[in-house]
């Protein structure tokens, strides 16, 4: 594969988190948007490393930190809508509003 193939399976990945995250009211799918749109960042930054200098490892070392952050914030922001849904029963972003500070 080339590096177009690969920017071109993140810019699709990026488009259907974008569409997700902005179409959907439920605090989970819209996590689940963000987290796709991260990931196509990534799959875009792991290619233009490998293609750019496949002889070094820096860049696969960065691409696993930063999918390690992505999963400690997703866990962590799963853990926050669990207990906001716990606390008050909200699982919609319209309902959430009240919790604006």
């Amino acid at each position: 594969m080339s590096l177009q193939d690969y920017l071109l399976l993140a810019a699709a990945l990026f488009s259907v988190g974008l569409f997700g995250a902005l179409s959907q009211q439920s605090i989970v799918m819209i996590m689940m948007g963000l987290e796709l749109m991260i990931n196509a960042v990534l799959v875009g930054s792991a290619a233009f490393w490998y293609f750019a200098a496949p002889d070094r490892p820096d860049g696969q070392v960065v691409v696993v930190l930063a999918v390690t952050a992505m999963a400690i914030e997703m866990a962590v922001g799963f853990a926050v809508t669990t207990a906001v849904f716990r606390a008050r029963d909200v699982d919609m972003t319209d309902m959430a509003a009240d919790l604006r500070g």
